[in-house]
């Protein structure tokens, strides 16, 4: 059964007209509606003009597209320039069929109320035949049935949803990602269907509906299945224009990467997330807490050594949850002095210091529904621990030198590289601020904790390296990661950071070298001395120092004087691994 309606701006007159002479031809196979922009009475020029051509048409209330919304409208006719431009997505999306007929009440067209009438009657009966006669119908009928058929046996969920976020499609694929049926989700705000909102709170009509249409947004994250499950899905959201170029709705399309993530996480196979490297195990478990923190806006702390990247995983909490397009605000705590501490964290007014000479925000108010970051929250002062512990528990401030309380929701993730726990009992630190701050601790592998993550992160960094500064084709020759794999990185991923950049500004050929590395590496197991040449490793020897060190290949690699990875690669290449 093909649904066709027909769409009219005001008076119930031509869509009234074009309905009744619609269905007047007997076609069973096709059913006719009518509406107009608001629903209201049909006009009283209609019944006459209709009977002289032997079509009836009894007296009624024109529908609205609302009223029409639950009919599953195949083809859409839009019988004035009005109704094309202002009328929103219907249910089913049909195919649309411009029409403009003037309107027999405008009586600036001149003649009388009957004669305008029946001229709009034989132009409707006109353009009717054609759409029946000449095939029209049955075309746009098969051009329907045809992108259902595609948008139906897809494998990727497809919801659109227009300008109030009322959703007027929902594809099979949703249906059973999702587990709602499509009769519990059209017509209703995508809101009030999903709990916790199925974009994660990152459409862009979250706060209503966009000035502007925006370019696709990717994201990749957890929603929650009718039934309570946690499915991953990779979703891209784009917003639809109408003819004029204005933002008219948005078409979500998401597809199921559940399994794979999981099996990618069982195999390390996962190496970037968020702008983070590692497999490491230790890492992974980072990247699992890091998509659970998202979602929730409960404080966190984040634990780890200088330059394990520890504003990396605050951004990336950020940026995976519902606030990801509001502010991140990161704040060093320990690059300033208290007096400027306080006015850079509250703001301040004009005259409240020297150098006062305006009112100025502070952090927590830029940071105002977004995330602020405060980085080594452990060199914060006493006195400035207090009023950070009064925002936590208040979510209340005032500026340096102003009276006016003032408020921000803003989601507080901190980090230090000092044992806070080791500040409270040395008095240094609050321990109702340490509970506040400390609801979810997340911490961070040193990179001596995940050494397998070394060639990786170096592989990564260098890339990064070569294309800020220009350069290409220069790779990290084996030696020179066997050296890298066996330092112990005091100073973590930044100072690996650091390395590259110097051997880049040493090396002069296309691989760089342990001489091209910093002087700290030369004392490093592996580097090659001039007057020494490296040992060459052969299969009886790396037996008998495996059985020396009972099997511990750590310890074998030291007995031979080489570093880890040269000797695994050795027992690789040897058939001696397993």
């Amino acid at each position: 059964m093909t649904r066709v309606l027909f769409l009219d701006s005001k008076h119930a007159a031509r869509s009234r007209m074009a309905e009744a002479m619609a269905r007047s031809r007997g076609m069973p196979e096709v059913e006719f509606f009518s509406a107009g922009l608001s629903a209201g009475p049909m006009h009283p020029g209609v019944v006459p003009v209709l009977k002289e051509i032997g079509v009836s048409c009894e007296p009624g209330t024109d529908r609205s597209p609302a009223d029409c919304s639950l009919l599953g409208v195949d083809i859409l006719v839009t019988l004035s320039r009005e109704a094309e431009e202002q009328v929103s997505f219907l249910t089913g999306h049909p195919v649309r069929l411009a029409w403009h007929v003037p309107d027999p009440t405008d009586e600036s067209k001149g003649g009388d109320e009957s004669t305008r009438f029946r001229a709009v009657r034989d132009m409707l009966a006109r353009l009717l035949d054609g759409m029946v006669q000449d095939g029209y119908l049955h075309a746009l009928a098969f051009a329907k049935h045809d992108e259902s058929l595609i948008l139906e046996n897809i494998s990727d969920g497809i919801v659109a949803h227009d300008l109030q976020r009322r959703i007027f499609y929902f594809n099979a694929a949703a249906e059973a990602i999702t587990g709602y049926r499509r009769e519990e989700v059209l017509n209703h705000d995508c809101h009030d269907v999903f709990p916790g909102r199925f974009c994660g709170g990152q459409c862009m009509f979250c706060e209503g509906p966009p000035s502007v249409n925006f370019d696709a947004i990717h994201k990749e994250l957890i929603i929650t299945t009718k039934s309570g499950d946690e499915r991953t899905i990779q979703m891209t959201i784009k917003t639809m224009a109408d003819t004029q170029n204005r933002t008219s709705g948005v078409l979500v399309s998401f597809h199921d990467v559940t399994r794979e993530r999981e099996l990618a996480r069982r195999v390390g196979e996962v190496q970037h997330f968020a702008g983070i490297v590692g497999r490491d195990k230790k890492m992974q478990e980072v990247f699992d807490l890091i998509r659970e923190l998202a979602d929730s806006s409960v404080p966190v702390l984040i634990e780890g050594e200088s330059g394990t990247g520890k504003e990396l995983v605050a951004a990336a909490i950020h940026n995976e949850g519902p606030r990801a397009n509001r502010q991140f605000v990161p704040v060093n705590c320990g690059a300033l002095p208290e007096s400027l501490l306080e006015s850079e964290l509250f703001g301040h007014v004009k005259g409240a210091f020297t150098g006062a000479i305006r009112d100025k925000k502070g952090r927590f108010e830029l940071a105002d529904g977004g995330t602020i970051f405060l980085d080594e929250i452990g060199d914060i002062t006493p006195a400035t621990q207090v009023k950070l512990l009064r925002v936590l528990q208040e979510g209340t401030f005032e500026r340096v030198g102003g009276e006016q309380t003032m408020r921000a929701d803003v989601r507080v993730i901190s980090a230090t590289n000092k044992d806070l726990q080791e500040e409270i009992e040395a008095g240094r630190f609050r321990e109702d601020l340490f509970y506040r701050l400390n609801v979810v601790p997340v911490h961070l592998p040193s990179l001596r904790e995940r050494r397998n993550d070394i060639p990786l992160l170096a592989e990564h960094c260098l890339a990064r390296i070569l294309k800020e500064n220009s350069k290409e084709g220069i790779t990290l020759s084996p030696e020179a990661l066997d050296i890298m794999m066996s330092y112990d990185w005091p100073g973590n991923v930044r100072e690996l950071q650091n390395w590259l950049q110097f051997a880049i500004v040493k090396c002069r050929s296309g691989m760089i070298r342990p001489e091209h590395l910093p002087p700290v590496a030369r004392v490093q197991p592996g580097f090659p001395a001039e007057s020494i040449r490296r040992r060459k490793l052969s299969i009886e020897m790396v037996r008998a120092a495996i059985e020396q060190a009972h099997g511990n290949k750590v310890e074998a690699a030291r007995l031979l004087n080489v570093s880890r990875a040269t000797l695994y690669r050795f027992l690789e290449a040897s058939g001696l691994a397993g």
